[in-house]
This record gives structure tokens, C-alpha cells and sequence, in this order.
């Protein structure tokens, strides 16, 4: 992470998105100027450029999730990796069902996109959390029909950082033969994410939350064993196998590429460090105002997350007294909207409470 000034604000909301990566800005800077091919340009150098840079962060990607060159996909983000998976498959598997499996504190991206099927006449079964937010696999086991094509949990949540057993998840899923999307946002920067083993056949990846730049991500789309079959959301050139069309972002998959090699050498490590201040700040909170409340899970918790209610105070006057201190009371996509965070109220607690995280 780049080192800040004393004058600089104390940047607390890597959830939200998370600083470029000096590494990674200097591996991008080139390809705004001097190698500006276009990728699909396959008849002269700059293309094949372009081209080989792609391929090379295609690899990178790859590297650090155990999967093929070849089932990486880029997209312009998570969002849009979300919105492929889901509908691309529900749609390209209808004729065997029209069911599909998630939980009620997903990601906007996985819960919109469920929405907007049942729409198309789709059935969702929105799974219910444990005042920890956990989900069970068991309780996914048990949601399963037999015209289920699709089950997405992602690993590991955005606001309380509870971290879900993907792996024993995709099992289930894997032995009942259906498709699991997992969206693994998140997680990336810290755990991790071995597609086989954790039998995922569908992972949403974005660049901006692993200290890569904004508007790209990945989507992993297993081609053996199961082999996945997607309907495009987007139509146009048949880029990407036909799944994604639209010119590529070789600037910014460089970037993705370059924070996916930095987090396979230096993940461990940088997990340890922040997991040691995330702790040294949850304790002196915990003991300095006994009253307020930790949300979500401390022993299955991404390292990086704290998640903290303040009763009798709103999060949002707090936040305003916090002076030049980046924190936020919910999701970046819904910090907008004056309602108490869905995630925090799927745990059970209060809407008071919600509001004074």
C-alpha cells in the first residue's frame, strides 16, 4: 500500500476500493502511450502486442487461482462478472430448470441480477443468515431442488467480512451437479482461492479491491469438468470466446494481471500484518467503550474487516466527528441511501443498531 503523508487522511474503507499499487501504475503507464494496440487487431504489431500483454495477464490471473489461462474472461469489473455468471447461465441452462440458490446478504450485483430473472419467470431462494452471517452448507444442501442450475455464495461478505466455507459449499453443489458461482471480491487480497479445490465453477474477480485500478475484473469460467455454458450479456466483435464483447481494457488487464502476480508473492504476509492492527484496534475500541457491539464473526472474519455498532449513536453523525478519517456505515454502492445497512439487519439486529455502525 502506498505510504501516506501526516497530512494525508487516514484511509479505513479498503472495502470500497483499495489504492493503486505503485507496481501496478508503472506496468499500466506504457500502454496509454507507447503500446496502445488494440488486442483484436490481429495484422500488425501493435496488435499483437497488445495481444501477447493480454495473454500475459490472462496467465497472471490464472496463477493464482489454479484454473486454465483459457477460462479467464475479462470484464470491466465484479459487477459485470456477477451479472454474467448469473444470467448467463440461468439462461443458458433453462431448459433443465429455472431455480436458483443464493442468501440474503449477497453483493447488490448477485441480489439485482436474481431479481431481474425472476423477472424472465425464474425461481430464487434467498437463503436466510445466523447472527454471524454465516451460511451453512447444509442449509444449502438442503435449498436444492431438482430443477436447480445455479447456487451463488460469495466468499467472504463486504461490510462484516464473514467468511463463508466456500470449499464445503462447492462440494455440496459439485455432488449434486449443480453449478456454483462464487463472488470473490473480497477475499482475493487475503485468502486463498484455489478453484479446484474448492470445486467453483464460476468466480467473479475485480482489480480495484486488490490494490489494481478501477473498471476491469475477471470472471473464471470452468471449461472441464463440468464445462460451463454461458448466454453473453453483452453482444457485439466475439471477444473474449464469444462470452464478453467489447474492446479489451489492456491498460487496466495489465493492471489486474500485475496485482494478481503481487498478491500470489505477498497475500500471506500482508494478511498477518493487517490481521495484527486490525486486532490491536478492535481491542482498544472494545475496551475503551464497553457497549459497543462487534458484528459478524471474530474467528471467521477476513483479516482486514471490522465491522463495529455504537448504540445510541448514529454512524453516519459519528462518522462527520471522525475529522480526516475514511470510514463508511455500509456498502460503497449503497452509501447513498439514508436506510440502515440489508446486512446488518439480516443479522437480526435492530435497525438502531444497523444505523450506528
Amino acid at each position: 500500500m502506498p505510504a501516506m503523508t501526516s497530512k494525508t487522511p487516514i484511509y479505513l474503507d479498503h472495502h470500497a476500493t483499495t489504492p493503486c499499487d505503485a507496481r501496478v501504475l508503472e506496468a499500466m503507464i506504457p500502454l496509454f502511450s507507447e503500446t496502445f494496440g488494440n488486442a483484436a487487431s490481429r495484422q500488425h504489431a501493435f496488435g499483437w502486442q497488445a495481444e501477447a500483454l493480454v495473454d500475459r495477464a490472462r496467465e497472471q490471473v490464472a496463477a493464482l487461482i489454479n484454473c486454465n489461462p483459457t477460462e479467464i474472461i475479462f470484464t470491466s469489473g465484479a459487477t459485470e462478472s456477477d451479472n454474467l455468471a448469473i444470467k448467463g447461465v440461468a439462461r443458458s441452462y433453462a431448459a433443465k430448470g429455472k431455480h436458483i440458490v443464493t442468501n440474503v446478504i449477497e453483493h447488490h450485483a448477485v441480489l439485482d441480477s436474481c431479481g431481474a430473472l425472476e423477472k424472465e419467470g425464474f425461481r430464487v431462494t434467498y437463503l436466510p443468515v445466523q447472527r454471524d452471517g454465516w451460511i451453512r452448507p447444509e442449509e444449502v444442501e438442503a435449498a436444492i431442488e431438482s430443477d436447480t442450475v445455479l447456487v451463488t455464495v460469495m466468499y467472504a461478505n463486504n461490510e462484516i467480512g464473514t467468511i463463508n466455507p466456500v470449499g464445503e459449499i462447492g462440494a455440496v453443489c459439485r455432488g449434486k451437479g449443480v453449478l456454483f458461482h462464487c463472488d470473490a471480491v473480497q477475499a482475493m487480497a487475503y485468502l486463498p482461492c484455489d478453484v479446484q479445490e474448492l470445486c467453483i465453477d464460476l468466480l467473479s474477480i475485480s482489480a480495484h479491491k486488490m490494490y489494481g485500478p478501477k473498471g476491469v475484473g475477471a470472471l473464471f469460467v470452468r471449461r472441464r469438468r463440468p464445462r460451463v455454458r454461458l448466454k453473453p450479456i453483452i453482444d457485439g466483435g466475439g471477444h473474449e470466446r464469444g462470452m464478453r464483447s467489447g474492446t479489451l481494457n489492456v491498460p487496466g488487464i495489465v493492471g489486474l494481471g500485475m496485482a494478481c502476480e503481487i498478491c500470489a508473492r505477498e497475500r500471506e504476509a500482508d494478511a498477518d500484518r493487517v490481521r495484527t492492527l486490525r486486532d490491536r484496534l478492535r481491542e482498544k475500541i472494545l475496551a475503551a467503550l464497553p457497549d459497543a457491539v462487534l458484528n459478524g464473526s471474530i474467528e471467521r472474519r477476513l483479516p482486514n474487516n471490522l465491522n463495529i455498532s455504537f448504540p445510541g449513536i448514529d454512524g453516519d453523525a459519528l462518522m462527520a466527528r471522525l475529522g480526516p478519517i475514511a470510514v463508511s456505515s455500509g456498502s460503497a454502492c449503497t452509501s447513498a441511501s439514508p436506510e440502515p445497512s440489508y446486512v446488518l439487519k439480516s443479522l437480526g439486529v435492530s435497525d438502531a443498531i444497523a444505523a450506528a455502525s
